[in-house]
């Protein structure tokens, strides 16, 4: 699922739609994890004549503690978007208050990708677009760095296998 058609512009056609890997998801679900745990040993602790209020209050206290370990992240990531089109590279990203970027096709100047241990782990990486005029755009924790890196290196300067 791309960009919505009344965002691009005449003759503009999506070529690439990225996300950034799962791995950001990782530290967010063991903290998720951990909230579930210390809600069933207070649950645990507290005496059997407190209940069922008591279950009902750690309970809610362990979902309102999972909403910004754990839904505020996974939201972040489901609304964070790499979209590469013959004419634009589009980053958007944002929950409630949206931020994007644009940076013309014509201005990448060179396509550089980093990985570091851990994204050697899961397969990602992170890639570096540089322009003509402005500080470079990274997209970070792209899959398969390395294949779309070089897949958009032969879209943008006209290499065809």
């Amino acid at each position: 699922m791309g960009l919505p058609a009344k965002l691009l512009g005449d003759g503009e056609q999506e070529l690439l739609h990225l996300r950034s890997h799962g791995k950001v998801m990782i530290k967010p679900t063991i903290w998720l994890i951990v909230v579930a745990a210390l809600g069933g040993v207070v649950f645990a602790m507290l005496p059997v004549s407190w209940r069922p209020a008591s279950a009902w209050v750690v309970t809610i206290a362990a979902l309102l503690a999972a909403i910004p370990v754990y839904l505020a992240p996974l939201l972040r990531w489901r609304t964070s978007t790499y979209t590469l089109t013959n004419h634009r590279l589009i980053t958007r990203s944002g929950i409630i208050n949206k931020a994007g970027h644009d940076v013309p096709v014509a201005r990448i100047t060179n396509v550089a990708y980093e990985r570091s241990l851990t994204d050697r782990m899961f397969g990602c990486g992170s890639l570096v677009f540089t322009t003509s005029a402005e500080a470079p755009v990274v997209l970070h924790d792209v899959p398969k760095v390395e294949e779309v890196g070089v897949a958009i290196s032969n879209l943008l300067f006209g290499v065809r296998a």
